[in-house]
């Protein structure tokens, strides 16, 4: 058995995974109604609310499943806040201490990537070594809060960066531009609901680096275009447009990260399409990467919901998918560390 914990931003997550049944259990215990008061993520008040969560959901664990069955603590340790990993890790220093099991790390942006494939794996986790083979090389677009990353995963499940954004990541473009609309937090939800009302073609927001070679993207701009047009606007007008509003910025998101995605598919032979993060949760965007995979004639993974935010349950499959090795009696915490890193 494998118990995941995650810890990164403002979610406390465990998840108990059988690599021979697949997942048996997730708990997870989410700060957003905390943060809404402040407009977004307030790093002290997350790593003290870590510090109230994990007792009550391993206890919840315990009421549920057999934790003495557990072989091994697999935990995130970075990308992410300083203090909240270090509240993960601590829970996974000490369960290792108590328990004499080994402690492993888990990247968290790399476990986004490997999370499209949580559903082929429980389905039928016997034959998921066959089965994935098919499906590589993949190509994987993790679209979140804090990240926006094309990668591409080979036939030996080594994973290549290929592009990220040089600035603002899409979701917190989605959010900051919400925020901007007066739609409060987390934007991002929100603006989805009111831009499903809204004209897309309304308003001409911009598209950046789409004529560049590069795959990386770039979202800062799309904000600002947003401020400008806002700011000749009266309350009146904006309240008139929101939907359209909503609608055309999201669209200009959503827009190029299927345009740069298409174009990474031009240029190398992928065999699957992955989608996964917290904005992969966006019905539009899930819906232009199905149309986008059935185009280029190749299968289509999309994170289930319940794993398209940050969840143990992706921690402890990463750990699995990877076959890593290399246990440590104490693991460190590395806020900074990358989608290529492996820890």
């Amino acid at each position: 058995m494998i118990l995941g914990i995650e810890s990164s931003c403002d979610e406390s997550a465990l998840a108990l995974l059988d690599p021979n049944r697949g997942i048996l259990g997730e708990w997870i215990s989410s700060q957003v109604s905390l943060h809404a008061e402040y407009g977004g993520v307030v790093p002290d008040l997350a790593s003290r609310e870590h510090l109230g969560n994990f007792g009550p959901l391993l206890k919840e664990a315990s009421l549920q499943q057999d934790l003495s069955l557990v072989e091994k603590i697999v935990v995130t340790s970075g990308p992410g806040l300083a203090g909240c990993l270090a509240m993960g890790l601590a829970v996974a220093n000490a369960l290792s201490a108590a328990w004499n099991v080994p402690v492993y790390a888990a990247n968290h942006l790399r476990a986004h990537a490997h999370s499209v494939f949580l559903p082929l794996f429980e389905g039928s986790p016997q034959s998921f070594d066959t089965n994935l083979s098919e499906s590589l090389p993949h190509l994987s677009l993790i679209v979140s809060g804090g990240n926006t990353i094309l990668a591409r995963i080979d036939e030996d499940r080594s994973l290549t960066l290929i592009g990220q954004t040089v600035d603002d990541a899409a979701g917190e473009a989605l959010d900051k531009g919400a925020k901007l609309l007066g739609l409060g937090y987390p934007g991002g939800p929100k603006l989805e609901r009111i831009a499903s009302g809204g004209d897309a073609a309304c308003f001409d927001f911009p598209r950046a680096l789409l004529n560049k070679a590069s795959l990386d993207f770039s979202f800062s701009g799309l904000k600002t275009s947003l401020r400008y047009t806002l700011d000749k606007m009266s309350e009146d007008e904006v309240a008139k447009t929101l939907p359209d509003l909503c609608a055309s910025y999201q669209e200009a998101v959503i827009d190029v990260l299927i345009r740069k995605t298409a174009k990474a598919m031009g240029e190398h032979p992928y065999r699957s399409l992955g989608l996964s993060g917290g904005v992969s949760n966006n019905s539009i965007l899930r819906n232009r990467f199905e149309t986008l995979a059935t185009e280029s004639k190749v299968s289509c993974f999309l994170a289930n919901r319940q794993h398209t935010g940050d969840n143990a349950g992706m921690i402890a499959f990463s750990h699995l998918f990877e076959g890593k090795d290399g246990a440590t009696e104490r693991i460190d915490i590395r806020p900074g560390l990358t989608i290529e890193a492996i820890a």
